[in-house]
């Protein structure tokens, strides 16, 4: 019997599909190709959130295998705006092995670092600790200059940087260092592990005003789940009742996760109220609809507000727990707006993969859900690759504890002498469709 998965956004959060009443109905009759591609079709006309879009006389023939018949009919199908941009960027066929270890363990395979695209120019913007990338010297803030000798706007002009780094296990990194100096490094993949909270602390504020909790969030993994008691335990202990996380490269994960992480935002106050609520087409919708609710922790914490450092690279479960505390706490985004998906996928397994095609929609107890630009920013603060993440000099860190202190952004010196609010530089986050959370922030 197959499992039914239920993710949600970018990042793809998986929980049990309609409480794990159904099994999604039957797999496919066999593992061959056509057999595949008819059963991704059926899913598609059964699942799909805009089902109601699809042509009624898809031929399978028209494709080579389930894959390509996903990405070409969920793209090319109903403008999402009257625009003529495709309705849907995320339903896609994956390994499910894959999808398993990554949300299950934080593993993936790869070369174990996130990055953007910024003037032109591909810098890195963190590095996993104990990746291969991090055993080469690769560091936040470092400039690629080429790529076995080939440079960025080639790569990106012909086969793409994810193809790229998709088809080749080993590469040689040309590097550019902060200080300018520059280093050559062969990188071959390996597993790569994803501490999902590389850092939290507890920052003193002064004198006689509670200290403000900062947790660095990188993906919503189950490894994260035993992590949040210590970080909560902590934080009340010290007083805090003003908490910044920081998920500007979070790009999404697991919907339990997400839910967890809500209750120990938001249980105390607001145990047995809607965090969300989720809504499937109209043919499954009587079945499937449904809302979930804030169940308290041992440690929930007192929250006053809270203040989400977010990028164009924060999105699904990031969004999905910014959006569903708002009705309910004073929070705040600082950095830029989010990414923008307020849809999930199920997950349909087959012949050792998965298929997710967009499903239901999300919205929180206001019934707001309708952010496909993104959740608006309150506080712009640019993300200088120069200053380590979170720390006291960190843009975003200087303006989210403004907010706590003063309720306000800060006006202080901006990078370039401008003054605040910080600007963003030219960046354009780079998206790879496959869904997996870490493609989503730009990490391979």
């Amino acid at each position: 019997m197959r499992k039914c998965v239920v993710f949600l956004a970018s990042a793809l959060l998986v929980t049990g599909c309609g409480g794990g009443s159904d099994d999604g109905g039957p797999g496919p009759t066999g593992c061959s190709n056509n057999e595949q591609k008819q059963f991704v079709l059926d899913a598609l006309y059964d699942w799909y959130l805009w089902n109601d879009l699809l042509p009624g006389d898809i031929d399978i023939a028209d494709y080579a295998s389930p894959e390509e018949l996903v990405f070409q009919v969920t793209t090319t199908y109903g403008p999402q705006d009257g625009m003529g941009d495709p309705i849907d960027l995320w339903s896609s066929v994956g390994s499910l092995q894959a999808d398993q270890e990554y949300f299950g363990e934080g593993r993936y395979e790869g070369f174990g670092f996130s990055w953007r695209e910024e003037n032109g120019e591909m810098r890195m913007t963190g590095v996993f600790a104990g990746s291969p990338a991090d055993a080469a010297g690769i560091a936040r803030g470092q400039t690629v200059l080429t790529l076995d000798g080939r440079s960025y706007a080639n790569i990106v002009a012909s086969e793409g940087i994810g193809a790229f780094f998709d088809n080749n296990d080993t590469v040689e990194f040309e590097m550019q260092r902060l200080d300018a100096t520059q280093y050559t490094a062969t990188i071959t993949k390996d597993i790569v592990t994803i501490d999902p909270i590389p850092q939290s602390r507890i920052i003193d504020v002064g004198p006689g005003v509670p200290p403000v909790g900062y947790i660095e969030f990188r993906a919503f993994v189950s490894t994260a789940d035993p992590v949040f008691d210590q970080i909560f335990e902590d934080f009340i202990a010290a007083g805090v009742t003003d908490v910044i996380i920081d998920m500007r490269y979070n790009g999404g994960g697991l919907v339990a996760t997400a839910e967890l992480l809500g209750d120990y935002l938001g249980g105390l106050a607001n145990d047995g109220l809607v965090f969300s609520n989720t809504e499937f087409n109209a043919d499954r919708a009587p079945v499937y609809d449904s809302s979930t609710f804030f169940a308290r922790q041992p440690n929930s914490i007192d929250l006053t507000r809270l203040i989400v450092v977010a990028s164009r690279a924060t999105a699904s479960a990031s969004e999905l727990v910014t959006n569903a505390l708002a009705p309910y706490a004073d929070v705040w985004i600082v950095g830029d707006n989010t990414y923008g998906k307020p849809v999930g996928q199920i997950g349909l397994d087959f012949c050792e993969k998965i298929l997710r095609p967009t499903s239901f929609r999300t919205t929180n107890a206001d019934g707001y859900g309708d952010y496909f630009d993104g959740l608006p920013v309150d506080c712009p603060a640019a993300d200088v690759l120069e200053f380590p993440v979170g720390s006291d000099s960190d843009p975003n860190v200087v303006a989210a504890l403004s907010i706590s202190t003063t309720g306000g952004c800060p006006v202080v010196a901006g990078p370039q002498g401008m003054q605040a609010p910080f600007l963003q530089p030219d960046i354009r986050y780079p998206f790879v469709r496959g869904n997996i959370a870490r493609e989503e922030a730009g990490a391979f």
